[in-house]
């Protein structure tokens, strides 16, 4: 009864009873959808591929295709999609890589908009924005409450910081540490300021914004000290804060490197 009957479902495909499938979908062999989850008219979704609960797929939107990598050869990787998503109009979501780990994974509460695309291996954590045609390279890790902004690319293996806002019709190639706003072309990204609206619109309170403030303004405003010196000082003067803590952990854990500060004329 929730099945148009121009949509094709594979008897492989397993759907909960209350999942709604608008026409000319196509769900294949080794997709699981679970209760509540709608997909509108002329979907695609692949397998193996599993998407959990109220979620909804926008028309066009091709989830679960093989990723797009010259080593892939057929493997079964999975794509992975956790609850309460938005999938909007066109939208490409791939499969993992048996190098990368085998998965993709979408957290929980994510929106993804028109056109976007969510390469191999990539992963996205809870109430995360991708915004209108940017375009995630395989293995991107973007953590929870970031926003990524239209037009934006990023380089395969970059990170992307909890709270973190990218700028339209950037280019990330560094890793973007959270509470960050950032944009800039290639080669040219450059910390702006600290994404204090976001952080206050989901509850932050003064005192941790505060010190997550005073942790950036030494660590990208303190040109005398060295990077191991500018860390070394936010953790003795503010490592009680955890949000601060994550800040350090991350870049230091960084490969690629992390977004500076704006250089002053």
């Amino acid at each position: 009864m929730n099945i148009h009957p121009t949509a094709v479902v594979s008897e492989k495909a397993l759907l909960h009873e209350s999942v709604l499938v608008g026409a000319f979908s196509v769900i294949e062999e080794g997709v699981t959808i679970g209760a509540g989850t709608t997909v509108a008219t002329h979907v695609r979704i692949s397998g193996p591929t599993s998407i959990g609960e109220n979620n909804t797929i926008d028309s066009f939107a091709a989830l679960g295709g093989a990723p797009q990598d010259i080593s892939y050869s057929g493997e079964p990787t999975k794509l992975h999609i956790g609850n309460e998503n938005l999938i909007r109009e066109y939208a490409s979501l791939h499969r993992g890589t048996v190098k990368g780990g085998g998965k993709t994974l979408i957290g929980n509460g994510c929106l993804v908009m028109a056109y976007a695309h969510i390469g191999h291996d990539c992963i996205l954590e809870d109430h995360v924005i991708i915004v209108n045609a940017a375009h995630l390279s395989g293995h991107t890790e973007v953590g929870s409450w970031a926003t990524v902004g239209g037009l934006t690319g990023t380089h395969q293996f970059s990170r992307i910081g909890t709270f973190a806002f990218i700028g339209g019709g950037s280019a990330v190639s560094k890793d973007v540490p959270p509470y960050a706003i950032v944009t800039g072309e290639r080669g040219q990204m450059r910390i702006s300021g600290l994404n204090k609206v976001g952080l206050r619109r989901n509850g932050m309170d003064r005192k941790t914004i505060s010190k997550i403030d005073a942790a950036y303004r030494i660590l990208f405003h303190s040109p005398k000290l060295l990077h191991e010196q500018a860390l070394d000082k936010v953790e003795q003067e503010l490592g009680e804060c955890l949000e601060v803590v994550e800040l350090l952990t991350f870049i230091r854990n960084s490969k690629r490197g992390v977004v500076k500060r704006v250089k002053k004329s």
